[in-house]
């Protein structure tokens, strides 16, 4: 399987998805998307990874590139491609599918319970089209996930469920955490990537963050979490392994 990754930061790398690559000897390549002007055709992908970010979607005048990153996403989409994004990634992927990305009310930033919503919605079309989302992906998916469970967070912003797509998770810091679109677009805003040396490095380059707040954790409740790093990993190649089975049926 080829995979190509869009990365926004050194230090915010593929974290277990690398590792995940490797065991399953799949391909891999890399954009970084403020350094580049080209992306690669739908054509030369199967699976597209938006990986998180410092900046914010809705900054395009600071950051203008983020222009060119939604045009290759959209494609991507439009190419019925598979796609997996996380928190930046998951938030830029809403605002092409038509979903306002904003800030959200806390900060979350740490370990934090996710579960799944009670009632995983369909978010209606302002066309009023009818459901487009694949229920056989969206069951198979959900049930790799626990009613509840830890998920690593760093994050300020948020996303609406855009037009066309499902709700899938949920917490009490940030009430949209997931959605699926047409059975295989996933944004998520919370890492699924995250394994030790990727929390270490984040703690370590943004540790400025940990400034307190409702839902801000402290370097200590942080760091050498190995119970949650494992259950992770085990949540994190379920999903990569989920998104494999998609694309080969």
């Amino acid at each position: 399987m080829r995979i190509h990754c869009l990365q926004h930061l050194e230090f915010e790398t593929l974290g277990i998805i690398r590792k995940w690559v490797e065991k399953r000897g799949h391909t891999l390549t890399l954009s970084f998307p403020s350094k580049t002007l080209s992306f690669p055709d739908p054509a030369d992908y199967d699976l597209l990874l938006v990986l998180g970010g410092l900046m914010s979607v809705y900054e395009k005048e600071a950051y203008p590139w983020i222009k060119l990153e939604k045009e290759f996403v959209k494609k991507g989409i439009e190419a019925d491609k598979a796609i997996l994004g996380s928190c930046f990634g998951g938030q830029l992927i809403a605002e092409v599918l038509g979903g306002r990305v904003s800030k959200n009310k806390f900060k979350e930033i740490g370990w934090h319970k996710v579960k799944k919503s009670p009632q995983p919605f369909w978010q209606a079309t302002k066309k009023g089209e009818s459901d487009v989302f694949s229920e056989d992906s969206f069951n198979t998916l959900l049930k790799l996930f626990p009613e509840e469970f830890f998920a690593f967070m760093w994050h300020g912003d948020t996303f609406e469920i855009p037009p066309g797509a499902r709700k899938l998770f949920e917490s009490k810091a940030c009430p949209n955490q997931g959605y699926l679109y047409k059975g295989k677009v996933l944004g998520l805003q919370f890492h699924p990537e995250a394994d030790e040396v990727w929390i270490a490095k984040l703690v370590q380059n943004c540790g400025y963050e940990l400034r307190g707040g409702k839902y801000v954790q402290e370097e200590t409740e942080i760091l050498g979490q190995k119970a949650k790093l494992l259950e992770t990993e085990n949540l994190g190649f379920r999903l990569l392994d989920w998104f494999e089975e998609i694309i080969n049926r």
